[in-house]
């Protein structure tokens, strides 16, 4: 089946404010985030990539712009499952300010039960993340073949939960994963389970254009948001 890039969104406006943004519009790359986007075509180089796939939310369209720009046949599409996390009264507010709410320690530590209130629950956002990927895994399969390798940028909390799908982990445990502002996490799928190729490299992925098939052999293979430390 398709190998996955998640590409978390460079370094935004609302991470230096210390807010929790979640869909709040108008939260843009910052001056950081911007040249972390301007180093995605290289980073990238080399690898053949189908199709990208983007969170609606501004900051995600230009984390890809600069990589849209230099791959103009390379098409988008933009996906509203892989959408922030709804954090509903919590969005906008400051993450310091929020540490106190009673209901942070349970994001924390069993999130599988905190549901935001005016928002979503953590288990209805990764199951329309790994329904998305599932989906889009068949789509691309479909169209370019099993070998073929697509991006998606998206969030700190829905790549973290995709992770942890991969990874057979519960949800509880998805916290344990740290993913940074536009690092590239890669996941190959195949017929009987995934494999976590990368996670939140921040470095040159051109070891990917070489199609290495992971070694099934053995039992294993070596936010952002709400969840960030």
């Amino acid at each position: 089946m398709a190998t996955l890039i998640l590409v978390r969104h460079g370094r935004s406006t609302a991470n230096t404010s210390g807010l929790l943004a979640g869909r709040t519009p108008g939260v843009a790359l910052d001056e950081r985030g911007a040249a972390q986007a301007a180093a995605l075509p290289g980073r990238l180089a080399g690898v053949p990539l189908a199709a990208a796939v983007s969170s609606p939310l501004q900051r995600c369209r230009e984390t890809l712009r600069p990589l849209l720009d230099a791959r103009p046949d390379l098409p988008l599409h933009i996906e509203e499952r892989i959408n922030e996390c709804d954090y509903g009264d919590w969005s906008g507010r400051k993450l310091s300010e929020l540490n106190d709410e009673p209901l942070m320690e349970v994001v924390q530590a069993h999130a599988s039960a905190a549901a935001f209130p005016g928002g979503e629950s953590m288990r209805a956002m990764q199951a329309r993340a790994v329904e998305a990927v599932r989906d889009w895994n068949a789509r691309i399969e479909a169209e370019h073949g099993e070998d073929a390798v697509y991006a998606l940028c998206s969030h700190g909390d829905i790549i973290k939960s995709l992770v942890a799908d991969a990874l057979g982990l519960h949800l509880d445990l998805f916290q344990r994963i740290h993913v940074d502002p536009c690092s590239l996490t890669v996941i190959r799928y195949t017929r009987l389970r995934p494999f976590l190729v990368r996670l939140g490299d921040t470095g040159d992925l051109a070891a990917l254009a070489s199609r290495e098939t992971p070694d099934t052999s053995g039992a294993a293979e070596v936010g952002g948001g709400a969840g960030a430390p």
